[in-house]
């Protein structure tokens, strides 16, 4: 069965429910997306843990070069990287606490997604997740 992405009604729970999303690629640069959809996730409310190893803070929060070594709880990891990255990713994702694992629009890989449905975490892919938070949320926030 090929992957979906879950129902907007639990796409919004797990917006109104995190407080924490880990980054994946998260660039200090204001010009690149990443940037832009965290800054605004951000303005939302949520909490942002860049991971990024060519950066050491961003959005005013530290960076840490890869998801096993952010001591904290993560809720989401979004990922802002290529798909040919996500199978590895999706194993290190797997040795979190995160329990939802959200790729940007046009990264996917159905391998990696079905590793962590295997693993018990809820995955969403090829979906803009600053999109989906202001249809589904509202610009308003959390």
């Amino acid at each position: 069965m090929a992957f979906q992405n879950p129902e907007n009604e639990q796409i919004r729970d797990i917006l109104l429910k995190a407080k924490t999303i880990a980054v994946v690629g998260l660039s200090d640069s204001p010009d690149r997306t990443s940037y832009g959809v965290s800054r605004a996730m951000q303005q939302a409310g949520y909490r942002i843990i860049p991971v990024n190893p060519n950066v050491t803070e961003v959005l005013g929060e530290k960076a840490y070069p890869s998801l096993a070594e952010v001591p904290d709880e993560i809720d989401i990891i979004n990922v802002f990287r290529r798909s040919e990255f996500l199978p590895g990713l999706a194993r290190e994702a797997g040795r979190t606490n995160a329990r939802v694992f959200w790729t940007q629009q046009g990264v996917y890989d159905e391998g990696a997604a079905a590793h962590l449905e295997q693993e018990g975490c809820t995955v969403l892919m090829d979906l803009c997740i600053k999109v989906a938070h202001s249809v589904l949320v509202g610009p308003s926030g959390k």
